[in-house]
């Protein structure tokens, strides 16, 4: 049987599923899962707080693009940008290689709000005092194009971090 050569083709219909398709599944792949969907709970370092039973099973993504979710809902006051923040903190990459943390070094830190990154500026004001956050911050939130070669975050390198708030100065 000779089938003519259009026939082998999808239909336009069918083209544009496939691409929608396509589309959707690089957007997992990439990392760009919806906000809403259940995730794990990241593995604590050793020294965190607890999780609290009441905590999100899923991400909350900002206008900005930031995602987070409360780990642990803090009693006290939430920080400004003007204000220093006492914290510990653990970073890590997408393929689970940790590049900073706090916890490790056994000494919480203490920073201006408004001298970090963007997402760090954002999502800790998200977050009362004595609370945990987990952020998942997109690279231009982040070190953006540059990265940050000393500490082996690659340009536009999606951060993820267990935050807890511990003080608020100022």
């Amino acid at each position: 049987m000779n089938f003519p050569a259009t026939s082998l083709l999808p239909s336009s219909h069918h083209r544009r599923a496939i691409s929608a398709a396509l589309i959707g599944c690089l957007l997992v792949v990439a990392g760009w899962a919806r906000a809403d969907e259940t995730v794990p709970f990241p593995k604590l370092p050793e020294g965190a707080g607890e999780i609290s039973p009441k905590a999100a099973k899923s991400f909350t993504a900002t206008e900005s693009g930031l995602k987070y979710r409360i780990l642990r809902v803090g009693s006290g006051a939430k920080p400004t940008p003007q204000q220093r923040v006492v914290v510990n903190y653990h970073g890590w990459l997408f393929n689970g290689r940790v590049f900073d943390s706090s916890y490790q070094r056994g000494m919480p830190i203490t920073f201006g709000l408004n001298q970090v990154v963007k997402g760090w500026t954002e999502g800790l004001q998200l977050v009362g005092k004595g609370g945990m956050i987990e952020l998942e911050i997109p690279g231009y939130l982040g070190y953006g194009l540059q990265g940050q070669p000393g500490s082996g975050i690659p340009p536009n390198a999606t951060l993820h971090f267990v935050v807890e708030l511990l003080d608020i100065e100022g």
